[in-house]
């Protein structure tokens, strides 16, 4: 158990890290927690993986919240709307089949990463394709949709919000990632108060996992805001293919 529970917890250092520049740690901590506890229910492993994740989201937020300063005009309404997504995405984790989800998730991270490198110079400036109601609406919207999913499931939330946060409304690549962090942490919070009470968290995987992950997204995102919106970009565009090649081996039983 000893040796599963280290194996855990470099898992969970690995995606705070991952999670904090560009999002998508949970395609790190699911399969080791899937691998790592074979006999946990799959609400169980979702409820851990998130108890873990809301240690890193909380450091890298703060983190970033005090050196990037984000748009409140922005992060507010996302907050707000992923809170109520991710509620409700909780609430019908157990009826959705991860079988489900795999394959629309990999289309999704195959037209995002061709998207970004097709576009070299995109998130490098924040350039805002919106204003006043219709920006409300896209931070809504976006907070909605992905924190549904983030929910239900999670896997790739991060590096899907930071995409829309570049592709649809123009902000540079390390504003997104500051966003991101934000909107992320209010979808952990809410699918735990949905957790929580049915008794579905591993506390003692969970936290320990929590600590290494704080500890990834503290390191994580010192480093996307010194290396600033080009090394984002960078890793965003490896971080991406990695999940696809992950992804796809499991769509097509390789793995």
């Amino acid at each position: 158990m000893d040796e599963v529970l280290l194996w855990l917890a470099l898992a969970g250092f690995a995606a705070g890290f991952v999670d904090a520049v560009v999002g998508g740690g949970g395609l790190i901590q699911l399969p080791a927690l899937l691998l790592g506890l074979p006999g946990a229910s799959p609400v169980q492993v979702l409820a851990t993986n998130k108890l873990a994740s809301i240690c890193g989201t909380t450091v890298s937020s703060a983190t970033y919240y005090r050196r990037v300063r984000p748009d409140p005009r922005t992060f507010l309404p996302l907050m707000l709307l992923a809170f109520v997504g991710s509620a409700l995405g909780a609430l019908v984790a157990t009826q959705i089949p991860k079988s489900a989800f795999d394959p629309i998730v990999l289309v999704a991270l195959v037209v995002v990463g061709a998207y970004v490198l097709l576009k070299p110079k995109l998130g490098e400036q924040t350039v805002l394709r919106f204003a006043g109601h219709r920006h409300l609406a896209a931070a809504m919207v976006t907070g909605l949709a992905i924190g549904f999913y983030d929910g239900a499931l999670g896997p790739g939330t991060g590096s899907f919000f930071v995409f829309t946060l570049v592709g649809l409304m123009g902000y540079s690549f390390l504003e997104a990632s500051a966003k991101a962090r934000l909107a992320n942490w209010t979808t952990n919070l809410a699918a735990l108060v949905v957790f929580v009470p049915a008794g579905a968290v591993l506390w003692k995987t969970g936290l320990v996992m929590g600590v290494c992950n704080l500890l990834g997204g503290w390191l994580g995102a010192r480093t996307a805001i010194s290396r600033g919106s080009r090394f984002v970009r960078v890793f965003f565009v490896v971080v991406v293919s990695a999940f696809i090649v992950r992804i796809g081996g499991d769509v097509v039983g390789f793995w």
